[in-house]
């Protein structure tokens, strides 16, 4: 399944971080509160419990949260969007992963990643804010399945239809939830009209 969200706040929200005058600062900021509602729709079916609780007036029978969830960011811009989604679920445990792409073959690079010996989460939210040629998602997604996780959601900002074409064909299982669906890639594999490297506007390294 892909999602695009239509979200009257999302739209305005990732009109300022398209425009080319976002300050890195404002940048980091509008990543974190786009990612954060992007999360809120990727987590919109996660499994539930009833409990009971004490309210002020009475006993009173409310939902939890019955699943372990983990937030997979891929280094270094996922980092961006970690912070607001944890805030929206604090008991989130947080796995990173390591990946770059090659400028030139515009291939993934694996370089690191942190997991436990047996996969301790239900569901893994994969978050990069660019799903560009979906090489670097896809192979993050290989690795979480390895590590033996059997639910992975991808959340992003924007995709290019190429990256969501190259996901769907290497894993059709995971649902991609994103802001935007920009038109196409470059030749030197950049979404356009996109919003230039996200990672770089996010550290102030551009």
């Amino acid at each position: 399944m892909v999602y695009e969200s239509q979200h009257p706040l999302v739209k305005h929200k990732l009109a300022i971080l398209r425009d080319k005058a976002t300050q890195p600062i404002q940048f980091r900021q509008l990543v974190g509160e786009i990612g954060a509602l992007m999360c809120y729709e990727a987590c919109s079916d996660l499994p539930t419990r009833t409990i009971t609780i004490e309210t002020p007036m009475e006993s009173s029978e409310q939902q939890e949260l019955d699943t372990k969830v983990g937030l997979v960011p891929i280094l270094r811009a996922g980092l961006g969007m970690v912070d607001a989604m944890w805030q929206m679920i604090p008991n989130a445990e947080v796995w990173h992963v390591g990946m770059y792409r090659d400028e030139e073959t515009l291939q993934p690079v694996y370089y690191y990643d942190k997991f436990s010996a047996e996969p301790t989460i239900d569901v893994a939210l994969l978050l990069d804010p660019m799903l560009a040629t979906g090489g670097s998602a896809a192979a993050c997604v290989d690795r979480l399945k390895q590590w033996g996780v059997k639910r992975i959601k991808f959340i992003g900002l924007i995709a290019a239809p190429e990256g969501i074409a190259a996901m769907q064909s290497l894993h059709p299982d995971v649902d991609i939830y994103v802001a935007a669906i920009d038109s196409h890639l470059n030749s030197i594999g950049y979404i356009v009209p996109g919003l230039g490297d996200a990672g770089d506007r996010q550290f102030g390294t551009a």
